[in-house]
């Protein structure tokens, strides 16, 4: 399993939280790429939800890895 911030950018209006089911079904829907289905088929599926893009990919980079001074904006 691998993921982007391009493959992953297809989660982001995810029904959150959300089942591994729910997740396969909307990228199925919205019409994302095959890789970011076989992603979601290799996460454990224990009947359990995930809250945010963080829980699929834990490596998911926040706002705050990227270094820019908002107040120049």
């Amino acid at each position: 399993m691998y993921w982007t911030l391009e493959l992953a950018s297809h989660l982001d209006d995810a029904p959150w939280p959300a089942t591994k089911d729910e997740l396969i079904d909307y990228a199925v829907r919205s019409g994302a790429p095959m890789e970011v289905m076989e992603n979601l088929q290799e996460l454990e599926d224990e009947g359990e939800y995930y809250e945010t893009i963080e829980d699929v990919w834990p490596d998911y980079p926040r706002r705050d890895d990227f270094l820019f001074n908002d107040d120049e904006y």
